[in-house]
Protein backbone atom coordinates (compact mmCIF):
# COMPACT_ATOMS: atom_id res chain seq x y z
CA UNK A 1 0.00 0.00 0.00
CA UNK A 2 1.36 3.14 -1.03
CA UNK A 3 0.26 6.78 0.62
CA UNK A 4 1.24 10.68 -0.65
CA UNK A 5 5.23 9.95 0.75
CA UNK A 6 6.26 8.18 -2.33
CA UNK A 7 4.74 10.22 -4.44
CA UNK A 8 6.20 13.74 -2.65
CA UNK A 9 9.58 12.17 -3.89
CA UNK A 10 8.80 12.88 -7.51
CA UNK A 11 8.09 16.28 -6.48
CA UNK A 12 4.43 16.28 -5.68
CA UNK A 13 2.77 17.87 -2.64
CA UNK A 14 0.70 16.54 -0.17
CA UNK A 15 -1.67 18.84 -0.57
CA UNK A 16 -2.41 19.18 3.47
CA UNK A 17 -1.11 20.31 6.21
CA UNK A 18 0.81 23.76 6.27
CA UNK A 19 2.66 23.18 3.74
CA UNK A 20 -0.52 22.34 1.62
CA UNK A 21 -2.30 25.66 1.57
CA UNK A 22 -3.60 26.96 -2.15
CA UNK A 23 -5.01 30.69 -1.65
CA UNK A 24 -5.56 29.95 2.16
CA UNK A 25 -7.85 27.55 2.07
CA UNK A 26 -6.85 24.19 3.08
CA UNK A 27 -7.34 20.60 1.28
CA UNK A 28 -9.49 19.24 4.37
CA UNK A 29 -11.83 22.74 3.38
CA UNK A 30 -11.71 22.41 -0.34
CA UNK A 31 -11.73 17.94 -1.14
CA UNK A 32 -15.48 17.82 0.62
CA UNK A 33 -19.24 17.36 -1.19
CA UNK A 34 -20.26 20.68 0.65
CA UNK A 35 -17.16 22.92 -1.06
CA UNK A 36 -17.92 21.53 -4.10
CA UNK A 37 -21.91 22.11 -4.25
CA UNK A 38 -21.32 25.30 -2.30
CA UNK A 39 -19.09 26.97 -4.99
CA UNK A 40 -18.06 24.17 -8.17
CA UNK A 41 -15.95 27.10 -9.66
CA UNK A 42 -13.65 27.79 -6.77
CA UNK A 43 -13.25 23.67 -6.44
CA UNK A 44 -12.55 23.15 -10.08
CA UNK A 45 -9.82 25.99 -10.00
CA UNK A 46 -7.79 23.96 -7.15
CA UNK A 47 -7.99 20.91 -9.02
CA UNK A 48 -6.90 22.51 -12.67
CA UNK A 49 -3.77 23.42 -10.21
CA UNK A 50 -3.19 20.64 -8.67
CA UNK A 51 -3.52 18.31 -12.29
CA UNK A 52 -0.93 21.09 -13.31
CA UNK A 53 1.44 20.52 -10.97
CA UNK A 54 0.94 16.85 -11.04
CA UNK A 55 1.24 16.52 -14.42
CA UNK A 56 4.74 17.83 -14.09
CA UNK A 57 5.74 14.78 -11.96
CA UNK A 58 7.12 11.84 -13.48
CA UNK A 59 7.74 7.87 -11.96
CA UNK A 60 10.46 7.46 -9.41
CA UNK A 61 12.54 4.42 -8.24
CA UNK A 62 9.98 3.41 -5.91
CA UNK A 63 7.20 3.30 -8.58
CA UNK A 64 9.44 1.50 -10.97
CA UNK A 65 11.04 -0.95 -8.10
CA UNK A 66 7.19 -1.80 -7.48
CA UNK A 67 6.30 -2.61 -11.10
CA UNK A 68 9.54 -4.77 -10.86
CA UNK A 69 8.31 -6.57 -8.20
CA UNK A 70 4.56 -7.17 -9.87
CA UNK A 71 6.61 -8.81 -12.75
CA UNK A 72 8.29 -10.86 -10.52
CA UNK A 73 5.33 -11.92 -8.02
CA UNK A 74 2.17 -13.06 -9.88
CA UNK A 75 -0.22 -12.76 -6.68
CA UNK A 76 1.27 -8.99 -6.13
CA UNK A 77 -1.21 -6.21 -5.71
CA UNK A 78 -1.03 -2.54 -5.82
CA UNK A 79 -2.97 -0.69 -2.99
CA UNK A 80 -2.77 3.15 -3.18
CA UNK A 81 -4.22 5.91 -1.27
CA UNK A 82 -2.90 8.54 -4.22
CA UNK A 83 -4.74 10.11 -7.08
CA UNK A 84 -1.68 10.82 -9.49
CA UNK A 85 -1.82 8.30 -11.57
CA UNK A 86 1.96 7.88 -11.38
CA UNK A 87 1.93 4.21 -10.81
CA UNK A 88 -0.33 4.10 -14.23
CA UNK A 89 2.91 6.19 -15.70
CA UNK A 90 5.28 3.74 -14.04
CA UNK A 91 3.76 0.41 -15.94
CA UNK A 92 2.00 -0.55 -12.70
CA UNK A 93 -1.22 -3.06 -13.47
CA UNK A 94 -3.12 -4.29 -10.93
CA UNK A 95 -3.98 -1.60 -8.74
CA UNK A 96 -6.60 -0.64 -6.37
CA UNK A 97 -7.34 3.08 -6.31
CA UNK A 98 -8.42 3.31 -2.94
CA UNK A 99 -9.49 7.17 -3.04
CA UNK A 100 -9.64 7.35 -7.26
CA UNK A 101 -8.40 8.91 -9.66
CA UNK A 102 -7.67 12.75 -10.31
CA UNK A 103 -6.83 12.16 -14.07
CA UNK A 104 -10.87 10.88 -14.70
CA UNK A 105 -14.27 13.41 -14.25
CA UNK A 106 -17.79 11.85 -13.48
CA UNK A 107 -21.12 13.53 -13.81
CA UNK A 108 -23.01 14.41 -10.85
CA UNK A 109 -26.23 14.15 -13.32
CA UNK A 110 -26.01 11.04 -15.42
CA UNK A 111 -23.10 9.15 -13.45
CA UNK A 112 -20.79 8.76 -16.65
CA UNK A 113 -16.98 8.44 -15.93
CA UNK A 114 -14.66 9.47 -17.97
CA UNK A 115 -10.59 9.92 -18.36
CA UNK A 116 -9.34 13.79 -19.12
CA UNK A 117 -5.98 14.52 -18.76
CA UNK A 118 -6.32 18.01 -20.23
CA UNK A 119 -3.42 20.48 -18.34
CA UNK A 120 -4.84 23.36 -17.97
CA UNK A 121 -8.51 22.75 -18.00
CA UNK A 122 -10.40 24.61 -21.33
CA UNK A 123 -13.42 25.35 -19.40
CA UNK A 124 -13.80 25.57 -15.24
CA UNK A 125 -15.92 23.66 -14.27
CA UNK A 126 -16.26 20.98 -16.89
CA UNK A 127 -19.41 19.62 -18.00
CA UNK A 128 -20.66 16.15 -19.27
CA UNK A 129 -21.32 15.87 -22.82
CA UNK A 130 -25.22 15.59 -21.24
CA UNK A 131 -25.32 18.83 -19.82
CA UNK A 132 -24.66 17.92 -16.27
CA UNK A 133 -21.95 19.26 -14.16
CA UNK A 134 -18.49 17.13 -13.66
CA UNK A 135 -16.73 16.80 -10.67
CA UNK A 136 -13.07 14.97 -10.24
CA UNK A 137 -13.17 11.16 -9.86
CA UNK A 138 -11.54 10.96 -6.35
CA UNK A 139 -12.96 10.27 -2.86
CA UNK A 140 -13.18 13.08 -1.06
CA UNK A 141 -13.18 13.81 2.75
CA UNK A 142 -16.40 11.95 4.32
CA UNK A 143 -17.68 9.93 1.31
CA UNK A 144 -17.43 6.29 1.28
CA UNK A 145 -14.37 4.51 -0.89
CA UNK A 146 -15.86 3.07 -4.00
CA UNK A 147 -18.22 -0.25 -4.43
CA UNK A 148 -16.28 -2.92 -3.68
CA UNK A 149 -13.08 -1.84 -3.35
CA UNK A 150 -12.29 -2.07 0.27
CA UNK A 151 -13.71 -5.20 0.07
CA UNK A 152 -11.14 -6.26 -2.63
CA UNK A 153 -8.19 -4.63 -0.65
CA UNK A 154 -8.81 -6.45 2.46
CA UNK A 155 -9.04 -10.05 0.20
CA UNK A 156 -5.48 -8.84 -1.28
CA UNK A 157 -4.00 -8.27 2.17
CA UNK A 158 -5.82 -11.83 3.65
CA UNK A 159 -3.80 -13.57 1.17
CA UNK A 160 -0.58 -11.65 1.71
CA UNK A 161 2.79 -13.15 3.01
CA UNK A 162 4.29 -9.42 3.00
CA UNK A 163 2.71 -6.54 3.29
CA UNK A 164 4.88 -3.23 2.42
CA UNK A 165 3.30 0.02 4.36
CA UNK A 166 4.89 2.77 1.54
CA UNK A 167 5.03 6.39 2.40
CA UNK A 168 1.59 6.61 3.63
CA UNK A 169 1.17 7.87 7.55
CA UNK A 170 -1.32 5.55 8.29
CA UNK A 171 -3.73 7.62 9.80
CA UNK A 172 -6.78 8.47 6.94
CA UNK A 173 -9.03 5.45 7.35
CA UNK A 174 -10.32 3.05 6.42
CA UNK A 175 -7.03 2.69 4.59
CA UNK A 176 -4.93 2.62 7.85
CA UNK A 177 -6.92 -0.36 8.90
CA UNK A 178 -5.59 -2.65 6.44
CA UNK A 179 -2.09 -2.79 8.48
CA UNK A 180 -3.64 -4.38 11.54
CA UNK A 181 -5.84 -6.34 9.30
CA UNK A 182 -2.66 -7.53 7.42
CA UNK A 183 -0.74 -8.40 11.07
CA UNK A 184 -4.39 -10.50 12.30
CA UNK A 185 -4.20 -12.48 8.71
CA UNK A 186 -0.60 -13.66 9.12
CA UNK A 187 1.12 -11.12 6.89
CA UNK A 188 4.87 -10.15 7.48
CA UNK A 189 4.25 -5.79 7.74
CA UNK A 190 7.02 -3.77 6.42
CA UNK A 191 6.74 0.02 6.87
CA UNK A 192 9.04 1.85 4.95
CA UNK A 193 8.80 5.63 5.59
CA UNK A 194 11.08 8.94 6.60
CA UNK A 195 9.00 8.87 9.58
CA UNK A 196 7.05 7.00 12.26
CA UNK A 197 3.52 6.05 12.11
CA UNK A 198 1.59 5.21 14.33
CA UNK A 199 1.87 1.67 13.56
CA UNK A 200 5.47 1.54 13.46
CA UNK A 201 6.02 -0.16 16.90
CA UNK A 202 3.66 -2.48 15.83
CA UNK A 203 5.17 -3.72 12.64
CA UNK A 204 7.42 -6.73 11.74
CA UNK A 205 9.95 -4.56 10.55
CA UNK A 206 10.08 -0.37 10.07
CA UNK A 207 12.85 1.22 7.56
CA UNK A 208 13.69 4.55 7.87
CA UNK A 209 14.34 6.70 4.44
CA UNK A 210 12.84 7.65 1.04
CA UNK A 211 10.94 4.92 -0.87
CA UNK A 212 13.20 5.72 -4.01
CA UNK A 213 16.01 4.41 -2.11
CA UNK A 214 15.32 1.68 0.00
CA UNK A 215 12.14 -0.21 -2.24
CA UNK A 216 14.95 -0.66 -4.84
CA UNK A 217 17.44 -2.12 -2.92
CA UNK A 218 14.52 -5.13 -1.15
CA UNK A 219 15.05 -6.79 -4.20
Amino acid sequence: MTGAGISAESGIPTFRGAGGLWKEFKAEDLATPEAFAKNPPLVWEWYNWRRQLIAKAVPNPAHKALVQLEIRKRGFTLITQNVDGLHDLAGSGKILKLHGDIWRLRCTVCGANWPNRKTPLPKIPPHCACGGLARPGVVWFGEPLPDGMMKEAEHAVSAAQVFLVIGTSASVYPAASLVPYARQAGAKVIEINTDETPFSATVDCALRGPAGELLPKLW
